[in-house]
């Protein structure tokens, strides 16, 4: 029989074999070996012991619409980024799961497709699947899963091992011009409310508004009267404003009026991609001044720029139809020159469709650039106003995080680059519950008791 080299291959070479022999051994070597993108194993060790002891919280995921169906099941460890099973691997404490609508313009025989009348009705529909999804999970998983109305419940879903769904919205295309339907939303346990996606609506400019839609930057001059007054009836329901993807003097202009700290749910700083997605350092020290928070996104096309041979390809696309070369990188990453607004259907289409497939192409961000763009923030703002979120099945994800079963590599990667484990719990949810907690506190008694009362 072959001996060992060493002593030192005896005691890894031992136990390795004997939880082959038990079946155990292929996920011991996935947990150490295949899913370490680097770290020595004493950081992962330490990183796997301190998800066992904190609370964890990622604050932006999207329900995919097809989630709980065949294929895409909520208890089995499938192909999406998102699931139970996951969750429970990576020891996520809870996630804020996204009520979202926008209008489909890629669905039907003609899509894409300008706006129609039904867009606003079809946006609303798929508010009320992703809910019903949510519902669903309540329902169907009592034991491992539960909406967290307050912070409290939150703190006690944790306590019993308990999934903590954090319910938000995205958009407020869908509302339309009904303030009232933000109390509706609110009773129902929506806890958190972004203005704005991709596109201006009838509340606020975008940070990336769609010459598609014949939008215009800052056609609002930020937010329009039904969004100011939105601001004054989030706060009374203590409701989180989110302020990602809104543009400037949109963001500038709920600073001014909000009387409750303000989340970013999934942004970076403008520093590492200068694109308007992106938050400039006057926009983080408005956060940080009203006691917010900024979750950093581990979106990799926030997180590092186009590689020049990405943007090669861009250019010569551009070309074909008609476009002069990149003027910056906001045009990049989506169809944003004014011009397109007198374009056909098809047209667009077309572009749009290989503009994509062009940057499904270029390299992702890994870690390090994640951790490059929470260093930036901690330094402007400071560890008690940031925050992480994934984005993920809405394009989120970096090498080394690309699923909530990995969040374990993030946090690796925060002791490597000295965070203490106090500091490392304030990131991964205890800043954002400071937060939660403190608009909670600044709401309306009156509003919050009928809030309850309604709910489900």
């Amino acid at each position: 029989m072959t001996k060992p080299r060493s002593k030192k291959a005896l005691y890894i070479g031992l136990p390795l074999a004997l939880a082959i022999s038990a079946g155990t051994g292929f996920a011991v070597w996935d947990h150490w070996f295949k899913d370490n993108p680097g770290y020595p194993l004493k950081v992962l060790q330490q990183a796997d012991e301190l998800h066992e002891r904190m609370l964890s919280f990622d604050s932006h995921i999207t329900v995919p619409q097809d989630f709980g169906t065949v294929g895409n099941e909520i208890d089995k460890d499938g192909t999406g980024q998102f699931d139970l099973v996951k969750a429970n691997r990576g020891r996520l404490s809870g996630a804020a799961l996204t009520i979202f609508g926008w209008p489909e313009l890629w669905n039907g025989p003609n899509a894409p497709h300008k706006p129609t009348a039904g867009f606003v009705a079809e946006a609303r529909n798929q508010q009320e699947i992703r809910y019903k999804i949510i519902s669903g999970m309540v329902r169907d998983f009592p034991n491992q899963v539960a909406i967290a109305y307050t912070p409290a419940d939150f703190r006690r879903l944790h306590g019993e091992g308990k999934f903590a769904i954090f319910m938000s919205m995205l958009n407020a295309y869908p509302l339309g011009h009904d303030l009232n339907l933000l109390d509706l939303w609110a009773a129902r346990g929506m806890r958190m409310f972004g203005f704005s996606y991709v596109g201006n609506n009838d509340w606020a400019d975008s940070s990336r508004p769609l010459p598609f839609f014949n939008d215009s930057p800052d056609a609002l001059d930020g937010l329009s009267d039904i969004g100011k007054q939105a601001v004054q009836r989030l706060n009374d329901l203590g409701v989180i404003i989110d302020v990602s993807q809104m543009s400037t003097k949109a963001l500038e202009q709920v600073a001014q009026l909000s009387r409750a700290p303000l989340v970013a749910s999934h942004s970076a700083p403008r520093a590492m991609v200068d694109i308007p997605r992106n938050l400039s350092d006057k926009e983080l020290q408005l956060i940080k001044n009203s006691g917010g928070v900024v979750q950093i996104v581990g979106f990799s096309q926030y997180l590092r720029p186009l590689t020049q041979g990405t943007q090669d390809k861009l250019n010569a696309l551009r070309a074909r139809f008609d476009l002069p070369p990149l003027p910056n990188l906001a045009y990049a990453l989506m169809p944003g020159d004014p011009i397109i607004a007198a374009w056909s259907e098809q047209k667009f289409g077309e572009y749009a469709s290989q503009l994509y497939a062009i940057l499904e192409e270029e390299p992702k961000a890994g870690l390090k650039d994640l951790g490059d763009a929470i260093d930036y923030t901690v330094r402007k703002i400071g560890i008690d106003h940031v925050g992480i979120s994934s984005d993920f099945n809405e394009g989120g994800g970096v090498k080394g995080w690309e699923n909530v079963g990995e969040i374990r590599n993030v946090t690796a990667e925060l002791l490597s680059r000295g965070y203490s484990e106090a500091d490392i719990a304030k990131l991964w949810g205890g800043n954002f519950l400071r937060v939660w907690d403190q608009v909670e506190k600044l709401s309306k008694p009156s509003l919050i008791s009928a809030r309850e009362a309604a709910k489900p």
